[in-house]
Protein backbone atom coordinates (compact mmCIF):
# COMPACT_ATOMS: atom_id res chain seq x y z
CA UNK A 1 0.00 0.00 0.00
CA UNK A 2 1.31 3.60 -1.01
CA UNK A 3 -0.64 7.10 -0.87
CA UNK A 4 -1.26 8.78 -3.80
CA UNK A 5 -3.52 12.25 -4.38
CA UNK A 6 -6.95 11.74 -4.88
CA UNK A 7 -6.99 13.77 -7.79
CA UNK A 8 -5.06 11.69 -9.81
CA UNK A 9 -6.83 8.42 -9.00
CA UNK A 10 -9.37 8.89 -11.45
CA UNK A 11 -10.10 5.68 -13.96
CA UNK A 12 -7.84 4.94 -16.39
CA UNK A 13 -4.31 6.08 -13.92
CA UNK A 14 -1.67 3.78 -13.92
CA UNK A 15 1.08 4.42 -11.42
CA UNK A 16 4.51 2.14 -10.89
CA UNK A 17 4.38 0.94 -7.29
CA UNK A 18 7.39 1.86 -5.10
CA UNK A 19 8.30 -1.11 -3.36
CA UNK A 20 7.96 -4.05 -6.44
CA UNK A 21 7.58 -1.60 -9.44
CA UNK A 22 5.02 -3.72 -10.70
CA UNK A 23 2.83 -1.22 -12.95
CA UNK A 24 -0.98 -1.22 -11.33
CA UNK A 25 -3.65 0.21 -13.37
CA UNK A 26 -6.61 1.93 -11.73
CA UNK A 27 -9.79 1.05 -13.23
CA UNK A 28 -13.64 1.74 -11.70
CA UNK A 29 -14.35 -1.60 -12.81
CA UNK A 30 -11.58 -3.69 -11.04
CA UNK A 31 -12.41 -6.46 -9.55
CA UNK A 32 -9.38 -6.22 -6.85
CA UNK A 33 -11.01 -5.39 -3.45
CA UNK A 34 -8.17 -2.98 -2.89
CA UNK A 35 -8.13 -0.96 -6.02
CA UNK A 36 -11.86 -0.53 -5.78
CA UNK A 37 -11.22 0.72 -2.02
CA UNK A 38 -8.57 2.87 -3.39
CA UNK A 39 -11.22 4.50 -6.32
CA UNK A 40 -14.23 4.61 -3.96
CA UNK A 41 -11.84 6.53 -1.33
CA UNK A 42 -10.78 8.87 -3.94
CA UNK A 43 -14.17 9.63 -5.06
CA UNK A 44 -14.86 10.41 -1.64
CA UNK A 45 -12.11 12.85 -0.93
CA UNK A 46 -12.91 14.74 -4.63
CA UNK A 47 -16.32 15.34 -3.18
CA UNK A 48 -15.05 16.68 0.17
CA UNK A 49 -12.98 18.87 -1.63
CA UNK A 50 -14.87 20.34 -4.11
CA UNK A 51 -18.34 20.98 -0.96
CA UNK A 52 -15.44 22.58 0.92
CA UNK A 53 -14.14 24.78 -2.12
CA UNK A 54 -17.95 25.66 -2.68
CA UNK A 55 -18.77 26.58 0.83
CA UNK A 56 -15.74 28.50 1.03
CA UNK A 57 -16.48 30.58 -1.80
CA UNK A 58 -19.67 31.12 -0.35
CA UNK A 59 -18.81 32.32 3.12
CA UNK A 60 -18.09 36.39 2.87
CA UNK A 61 -14.40 37.47 4.03
CA UNK A 62 -14.79 39.15 7.33
CA UNK A 63 -11.75 41.60 6.76
CA UNK A 64 -9.29 42.48 3.55
CA UNK A 65 -5.90 41.13 4.24
CA UNK A 66 -3.06 43.08 4.76
CA UNK A 67 -0.13 43.18 3.04
CA UNK A 68 3.01 41.34 4.32
CA UNK A 69 4.71 44.54 4.85
CA UNK A 70 2.20 46.65 6.43
CA UNK A 71 1.18 43.91 9.01
CA UNK A 72 1.96 44.53 12.06
CA UNK A 73 2.22 47.91 11.98
CA UNK A 74 -0.17 50.65 13.97
CA UNK A 75 -1.00 54.25 13.39
CA UNK A 76 0.61 56.65 15.86
CA UNK A 77 -1.42 59.37 17.34
CA UNK A 78 0.80 62.08 16.53
CA UNK A 79 3.99 62.53 14.92
CA UNK A 80 6.94 64.51 16.68
CA UNK A 81 9.44 65.97 14.84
Amino acid sequence: MFRDRAGRLQDGYSRQCPSCEVVLFFAEDSQHPFIKRAMRNARKARKEMREAGAAGLAAPEPRAAQSRSFAGRTRSAGRED
